[in-house]
């Protein structure tokens, strides 16, 4: 096969370590695509994203269109003479962009696909309580996250893990199996695995509002899976007392035990429980609106409930 020349998209810290091992193995990066720059804080001052900061500090020709449709992004594109793209935590591409290359365009997803499509699939599987998670890679196609698997890889998840934790690792293990599948594809030494759809399927949708809310009439179980999915961003919530509360860490204290769901069990010094359905559930670490998180005793120092 020719020699590779990649154009490599991607935005957030996530997508650096996969950029980084193709730069320090010297593949020919031909640009790296990236988000345009954009206001930040209470200063609105221009930030840049992390593929961008890495990027300009080894010196690659950057692209930050805002339009992946338009012509002239797209023109600019194909005069780069690319035969590979690698996707990394960037956006949904159109057609005319991911079918470019000679060879394709393939991208790294979070997840064993087919299971948990979808744009937060660390989260999810966390969320749900899995105790496996992975990473894959795979060539684009029409429908998102569909196309064939080129290589996959396992990664455990402990029952205390946070989705910060699972990322961490996973952005680490990604770069390695980019690292590979480039290789592999440089040595024309893989064979492509049709997704199974036949088998039930679980996705990962954007996290909202609406989904990241607890509700105390589920199992404490699955609450304590989701505060730690949600951990450290963007934060599970809930209402108690009619205020609304960030919840950062938990434990459990029952699995099994019934009462009064949404009661709150607390000496209002050290601890804050909540009975569940079924169970009871302890709130570590919370975070009233407008103040910063902190354990519960020392929420309790200055606040009742």
């Amino acid at each position: 096969m020719n020699k590779l020349r990649i154009v490599y998209m991607g935005t957030p810290d996530f997508a650096v370590p996969s950029l980084k091992i193709l730069v320090e193995n010297k593949y020919d990066i031909a640009a790296v695509i990236t988000a345009p720059d954009k206001p930040k804080g209470r200063g609105q001052k221009m930030s840049i994203s992390p593929v961008k900061e890495y990027a300009q500090s080894v010196g690659l020709k950057i692209l930050q269109p805002t339009n992946l449709k338009d012509p002239n992004f797209q023109k600019e594109l194909k005069d780069l003479n690319a035969n590979l793209q690698v996707v990394v935590a960037f956006r949904m591409l159109p057609e005319a962009v991911w079918s470019m290359p000679e060879i394709g365009t393939f991208n790294l997803h979070a997840s064993l696909l087919p299971q948990y499509r979808g744009a937060a699939p660390i989260h999810w599987a966390v969320m749900n309580g899995e105790k496996e998670t992975g990473l894959t890679t795979f060539f684009l196609k029409h429908e998102i996250d569909t196309g064939s698997i080129i290589m996959q890889e396992k990664e455990s998840i402990s029952d205390m893990d946070t989705t910060g934790e699972v990322y961490e690792r996973l952005m680490k293990k990604g770069a390695d199996l980019v690292l590979k599948t480039v290789q592999a594809i440089e040595n024309d030494d893989y064979a492509l695995t049709p997704q199974d759809e036949n088998q039930k399927l679980k996705h990962a949708p954007k996290l909202f509002k609406e989904n990241t809310e607890l509700k105390w009439d589920q199992p404490a179980e699955k609450l304590y899976n989701y505060i730690r999915g949600l951990n450290p961003f963007p934060s599970a919530w809930a209402i108690l007392n009619d205020k609304k509360y960030k919840i950062h860490s938990s434990s459990i204290v029952d699995k099994n035990k019934t009462g009064n769901i949404g009661e709150i069990i607390s000496d209002h010094k050290s601890y804050l429980h909540i009975q569940c359905n079924p169970g009871i559930i302890s709130l570590e670490n919370i975070q009233p609106e407008g103040k910063k998180k902190m354990p519960t005793a020392d929420f309790f120092r200055g606040n009742k409930l």
